[in-house]
């Protein structure tokens, strides 16, 4: 498969690793889809966006392709408890390897270190890593819109769903949204990153909310790293925000955390309010 449109970009060497990296997982531990009562403890990804006000979703990643680096030393418990005590609504935990530094080790350490849901956010394109999530405690999973066909996109958001896990389906353009909805997306996250060439552009948003019909949860992603960028976004209708690079380069992401929450009120600022949870 080559990128989706024909691409030869960022997305497209990270999906060839993926593959590799997936086939030597895949012969040297087999897994059969999950069987049973498979629900996980920490289900309830969606239920936590759909709270009052907007949402955060804090990352947990090692580094990226555009940032490198972000942190010399991470403890990825130490961090998830540490976002859960900032007020943080769900965790994404970035478990691709060779471009991002992380690890399924990860999403297990990060399950048993706090209560929140858990994203796992990856490059999927096989089931076979769906049951993996399933099984290291993720309550959601990422589909990225352009690393899919449109019926590869269909099906694994369908088998996602027959895990038990909800499904955070990703698109950075008009035709992306129009395939997550077709799909069956429930969750659409807009990605302001190019997966193309990784520029940022926050107004992608802006731009995309619009086609986005009520009741599907909007989740804005990449470049978000300041109250006022969250309540012009909470005034437009997004219901989340995913945010990693400013999380992870602070120094007290509790500190961090709490600053991003809007305060005109309506953002609760889960700082020991009633509200929160």
């Amino acid at each position: 498969m080559t990128g989706v449109g024909g691409r030869a970009d960022i997305l497209e060497a990270i999906l060839q690793s993926t593959r590799a990296e997936l086939e030597q997982r895949k012969r040297l531990r087999p897994l059969t889809v999950p069987s049973g009562d498979h629900a996980c403890a920490k289900r309830g990804f969606g239920q936590a966006l759909r709270a009052p006000g907007i949402r955060i979703i804090a990352e947990i990643k090692r580094r990226s392709p555009s940032a490198g680096q972000l942190r010399s030393e991470v403890d990825v418990g130490t961090v998830a408890s540490e976002y859960q005590a900032g007020g943080a609504d769900a965790i994404s935990v970035l478990t691709e390897g060779p471009h991002f530094g992380g690890s399924l080790a990860d999403l297990q350490v990060v399950s048993q270190a706090c209560d929140l849901p858990l994203l796992r956010k990856d490059f999927i394109v096989d089931p076979y890593q769906l049951y993996e999530a399933q099984a290291a405690g993720a309550a959601a999973v990422l589909l990225i819109a352009a690393a899919l066909s449109a019926g590869e996109l269909a099906f694994l958001h369908a088998e996602a769903l027959s895990c038990g896990l909800e499904v955070l389906v990703e698109a950075h353009d008009a035709s992306e949204v129009a395939r997550a909805l077709e799909a069956g997306a429930q969750i659409v996250g807009v990605n302001n990153r190019d997966l193309r060439d990784f520029t940022v552009d926050v107004e992608r948003t802006f731009e995309l909310r619009e086609l986005i019909p009520s009741g599907v949860l909007v989740v804005s992603e990449s470049g978000i790293s300041s109250a006022a960028q969250l309540l012009r976004l909470q005034e437009a209708g997004v219901d989340a925000v995913l945010v990693g690079e400013s999380l992870m380069r602070a120094p007290d992401p509790v500190r961090a955390l709490r600053e991003l929450r809007p305060s005109d009120g309506r953002g609760d600022p889960r700082s020991g309010s009633p509200q929160a949870r």
